[in-house]
């Protein structure tokens, strides 16, 4: 431990060096050992992300708290410039996308060892990420929503795809053996993937020293139903974009980063990736939200409701708090009125409103009984559910995991695990004899288990919500 944190502290001060800052003046990094001190530290913060940056005064919403500069930023190019032999090979194979390109450029970094300029930044890098990409078939089928198994495959499919097209790249820079395996690119896709902050002049991003520590904290409420209100997709994903608390700035040509709130000193400094639901944020971060208020749910509609409005599939779902989006209901509201009427109403149904209560009865129940199909359909229970994810908790051994997930009515789940990773004898495991590998699968459980749970008890929100309609009707 206290090595580690001899090493931390020397990447602090290589940081410093760079001229990365947490001042509000210019000149700070110039006379610190530290880049950090002023408006930052890191901290561990367990019930929230981890390791994380902690304000160590009060913060000002709105404030610089970090400065980068350009020079600090590990991009393709600041790379590539500095290595000839890593420059005339990518030239040389062009056909890849900037994504790929720098995925290649932090594994050929990796390779170097000591040598790299960037070793002190890459030491600290986490040795594994939990993004779907990297989610066994245990793992994926135990998210056991139909959905969710897709994004997850596909998400495998193309980190294989990328691996295979860049092997003839990493072979011409003559990687050794362990950075041509697939195990290695997918790392250093989820590094680049959950990491990178965006940059105007390379659509792969960078890597930003002490910037990539802050965790994630989603958008207000305030903005989590835009996709209700504006029809135009380049104005949602405009709005998207301006959810981020900070950018590189050229008069500055640095990164600069912003307080997104008032802070108290100690609080958990955050930042704004973008507006996300829990599964995309498990697809490129690998973590998800207990309250996401950006979260959103499918479910399956009859092929007549999709063209009875002009509404995308997309704008088609159930909010985090279990109420319909207002396109799904105008979608179900049109849907439930005979063809020969719609004309006549449709102006009302896409201004949100009821058209009448023998069609919102109808609207109602089809939803109340579609969620609750969905739910009967489900392999396990969300009372099973909450059981494995106290048996999965962290903090519990791996004897004390079993007689937990005993208590589950279903145990198929259970034993599927132990038949995938051929434990055969679970009494004759402990934490000391658990490989990584299976330690590493029970936390990606976790979070499939977690974002499953958290699916079904938006279905049954939802079947509050319409139940809550229905009543009122009888009153």
């Amino acid at each position: 431990m206290e090595q580690e944190q001899q090493s931390f502290e020397s990447f602090l001060t290589w940081t410093s060096q760079l001229g990365i800052s947490d001042s509000t003046t210019t000149n700070q990094s110039q006379h610190s050992h530290s880049s950090l001190g002023h408006s930052l530290c890191v901290s561990i913060f367990p019930n929230s992300g981890g390791r994380g940056l902690g304000a160590v005064r009060d913060l000002r919403r709105g404030e610089l708290i970090l400065r980068v500069p350009k020079s600090a930023l590990m991009t393709t190019d600041s790379v590539i410039t500095e290595d000839k032999k890593l420059f005339l090979a990518v030239n040389r194979h062009s056909s890849f996308s900037s994504v790929q390109i720098l995925t290649v450029c932090l594994l050929y970094e990796v390779g170097k060892g000591k040598t790299s300029l960037w070793h002190p930044y890459l030491v600290h890098l986490p040795q594994s990420y939990d993004l779907l990409a990297m989610f066994g078939e245990f793992e994926k089928q135990a998210l056991q929503v139909d959905e969710a198994i897709w994004v997850t495959e596909k998400a495998v499919q193309k980190a294989k795809s990328e691996w295979k097209e860049a092997h003839a790249l990493m072979e011409d820079l003559m990687f050794k053996p362990q950075l041509l395996t697939f195990k290695a690119w997918v790392w250093a896709a989820s590094t680049i993937s959950s990491r990178t902050l965006h940059i105007p002049w390379d659509e792969a991003g960078c890597l930003c020293p002490i910037g990539d520590l802050f965790n994630y904290d989603a958008p207000g409420e305030d903005l989590s139903g835009i996709e209700d209100i504006v029809a135009d997709e380049e104005q949602i994903d405009f709005h998207s974009q301006r959810l981020t608390d900070g950018g590189f700035e050229e008069d500055a040509n640095a990164y600069c980063l912003y307080a997104r709130a008032n802070y108290r000193k100690g609080d958990q400094v955050l930042l704004c990736y973008g507006t996300y639901t829990n599964l995309e944020l498990l697809e490129h971060y690998g973590f998800l939200l207990q309250e996401n208020s950006n979260d959103k749910i499918f479910i399956p509609l009859e092929p007549a409701m999709y063209t009875s409005t002009s509404w995308s599939k997309e704008s088609l779902y159930i909010h985090h708090n279990g109420k319909p989006s207002f396109a799904l209901l105008a979608a179900l509201r049109l849907w439930a009125t005979p063809h020969t009427k719609r004309r006549s109403v449709g102006h009302l149904a896409y201004s949100g409103s009821q058209l009448s209560t023998a069609n919102e009865i109808i609207v109602m129940k089809w939803l109340s009984k579609t969620c609750d199909t969905v739910l009967k359909n489900l392999p396990t229970s969300i009372e099973d559910d909450t059981i494995l994810v106290n048996a999965l908790d962290s903090n519990q051994n791996f004897l004390t995991f079993m007689e937990i997930a005993k208590l589950m009515s279903s145990k198929n789940e259970l034993y599927n695990f132990l038949e995938a990773h051929s434990i055969s004898d679970p009494h004759s495991f402990s934490d000391v004899f658990l490989s990584k590998r299976v330690k590493r699968s029970m936390d990606r459980w976790k979070l499939a288990v977690l974002w499953r749970l958290r699916f079904k008890k938006v279905l049954v929100d939802c079947i509050s919500y319409c139940n809550g309609i229905l009543d009122s009707f009888m009153r």
